[in-house]
């Protein structure tokens, strides 16, 4: 059934509202608790990096849990409802944290964020899962992809530009009070998006489960190499992303400094996120008429690589105060993850029926639930790198009530420089050497397995 043009809008509605949430916890949340609320950054990194050790065994399982369900509002919406419903109220709690200090704010910051990371589980696994169940061509499932992952940039976009700007005009003098305003804004849109989706889009096959224990289906998962090769290269591309959307902050605050380091902020992630928007929309689609996936995913690879090497060139050559050059360094890394947020997601449906053609089973949930760990097992990986470079630089917050900007010793600012570029070039490396070698899910390969299990399915009926 072709989908309409309504049901791929309401789809991307709600990537819109998931990923406003997403970004604000993934980005400030270890400036909300070391900056503002002055935990160590070492603490606040190792919390994240346990609460990712809790996600590696509660992601699978949940995965397995809603492709085992059956109801008569379907596989998916139950799941997405109630765990939007959730992840919005702890939303709100994880960034309006009490008047605690010391080992109560640890405490309080611990289960909570634990609690946020189980709840958006909930409904990001159904989220991305939809997508080989409402409709099954090739073309319908990477229209689809395209859609989901251009909102999710536009849901992105939205926390990165504006977040600092709305939480100073929120709070006033206060940063903290203005966090939790915007959280509860982001919350209560959050649930509205996710309403609109789960209301118009439904996947049109219910079909049971073929494995029917957890080793079983965990065998199958395992058994699919692309799946596999996909999940080690989106870990090691979001380690690279995180790096620098945690560190970016701590740049314009403390290396250029300033009154207007807030307004020099939100130009360079205003030009980040409508990059990022022009290259799933535009510049993807443009690529896609001469080149395979494949083809251009690794091109976005080299972009990015090539922008995170001129931003390093930039500041160590004394122009680091010149915030449209850094835009136009910036320019490179974000067209490039926006078409690689896409290419990803493609690879993923394409893994599913991969891996349905190899072991007879069709795990969409239990791979795609692979795609929420490991986006949060990357975050969770950036943060606590953060955390630790910024007590080994010697970078000191500036949690005060004046509003002053504490002064930044030569090497701490050389240290922030070199983190956020180099670290990020490593794991891109990584990267592309994985993927060149062990991905083999061309345009040609994908459609010959699109018409063996069209034959298939044909031949089973009759």
């Amino acid at each position: 059934m072709k989908l309409t043009g309504r049901q791929k809008a309401a789809y991307g509605i709600g990537a819109i509202g998931k990923d406003m949430v997403y970004a604000l916890s993934a980005s400030y949340v270890m400036y909300y608790y070391q900056d503002i609320m002055g935990l160590s950054a070492s603490f606040v990194g190792f919390i994240l990096m346990i609460a990712r050790v809790f996600d590696a065994v509660n992601d699978p399982f949940m995965g397995i849990l809603v492709a085992k369900t059956q109801t008569k509002w379907g596989r998916f919406r139950p799941w997405l409802f109630s765990g939007t419903v959730l992840n919005a109220f702890v939303l709100y709690a994880l960034f309006k944290a009490p008047s605690l200090a010391g080992t109560g704010l640890m405490v309080y910051f611990s289960v909570v964020y634990i609690l946020w990371g189980m709840t958006y589980t909930m409904m990001d696994i159904p989220y991305w899962s939809m997508i080989p169940a409402v409709t099954d061509t090739p073309q319908d499932r990477e229209n689809l992809s395209v859609v989901g992952r251009t909102c999710a940039g536009v849901g992105n976009a939205l926390i990165t530009v504006f977040t600092v700007k709305a939480v100073a005009m929120l709070g006033a003098s206060s940063e903290r009070a203005g966090f939790g305003k915007l959280a509860l804004i982001v919350a209560v849109l959050f649930i509205l998006t996710e309403v609109i989706t789960c209301l118009s889009v439904k996947e049109q096959r219910m079909e049971k489960m073929q494995t029917n224990t957890i080793p079983e289906m965990f065998r199958a998962l395992f058994a699919n190499d692309q799946a596999m090769v996909t999940v080690m290269t989106i870990i090691l591309i979001n380690c690279a992303l995180y790096l620098t959307s945690n560190l970016i902050i701590y740049f314009f605050k403390y290396d250029l400094g300033g009154a207007s380091w807030q307004d020099s902020y939100t130009l360079f992630n205003m030009v980040g996120g409508a990059s990022q928007i022009l290259g799933m929309m535009v510049l993807y689609p443009l690529l896609r008429r001469k080149f395979g996936n494949t083809d251009i995913f690794k091109m976005c690879l080299r972009l990015a690589i090539t922008g995170y090497a001129l931003i390093l060139l930039v500041c160590l050559t004394g122009f680091a105060s010149n915030v449209i050059l850094l835009c136009l360094c910036g320019l490179c890394v974000f067209l490039a993850n926006g078409m690689m947020t896409v290419l990803t997601t493609v690879f993923l449906s394409s893994s599913v029926d991969y891996g349905e053609l190899k072991t007879g089973h069709r795990e969409e949930s239990v791979i795609f639930s692979m795609q929420t760990f490991v986006v949060k097992a990357a975050s969770g990986v950036a943060v606590f790198m953060t955390g630790i470079g910024l007590d080994l630089i010697g970078l000191t917050g500036s949690n005060a009530t004046d509003g002053i900007i504490e002064a930044q010793s030569a090497s701490t600012i050389l240290g922030l420089r070199l983190l956020m570029t180099i670290l990020p070039v490593l794991g891109l490396l990584c990267a592309y050497a994985v993927f060149t070698k062990k991905f083999t899910l061309t345009d040609e390969k994908v459609q010959e397995i699109s018409t063996a299990l069209r034959e298939k399915a044909a031949n089973d009926v009759h």
